[in-house]
């Protein structure tokens, strides 16, 4: 063994959806439904092939999700304009009738306690209001 593998700080954030699975799937992992839903993604985008491009503070961003599949996947690349690829852990899977939606925040270099923790609170707001999208 050579050493040991570099690990981040992290925090898993779920919220549960009064609907089924497939449904909630079908609406997160659609891009035209992010500015809806996902602040911390920006508040508009359009489609460049099978990447959504999103406008942010920082600049322009480019969203990858995984390929549509059966297992409620959802993970996501996000690309900022300097070329720095963050990867984003995302799943839907049933709980009881309903969903839950759950979302892996790590603490990556340079990130202040306080920006992590700031980072956390958007993304539960995000899943919050999917949650109220999708229970109308």
């Amino acid at each position: 063994m050579t050493g040991r593998a570099v690990t981040y700080e992290s925090r898993t954030i779920g919220v549960a959806i009064a609907r089924p699975p497939g449904e909630v799937y079908a609406f997160a992992a659609a891009p035209e439904n992010l500015p809806r839903w996902a602040s911390g993604l920006g508040t508009g985008g359009a489609r460049d092939g099978d990447v959504w491009v999103s406008r942010m503070d920082v600049g322009q961003v480019r969203i990858r999700f995984a390929p549509r599949n059966d297992l409620g996947v959802l993970d996501h690349e996000v690309t900022l304009p300097d070329g720095t690829a963050v990867t984003n852990p995302m799943r839907v899977v049933p709980n009881g009738e309903g969903s839950e939606v759950s979302f892996t925040l790590f603490r990556l270099p340079g990130v202040t306690a306080e920006a992590f923790q700031a980072d956390a609170a958007t993304v539960q707001g995000d899943l919050e209001v999917l949650k109220g999208l999708l229970e109308g």
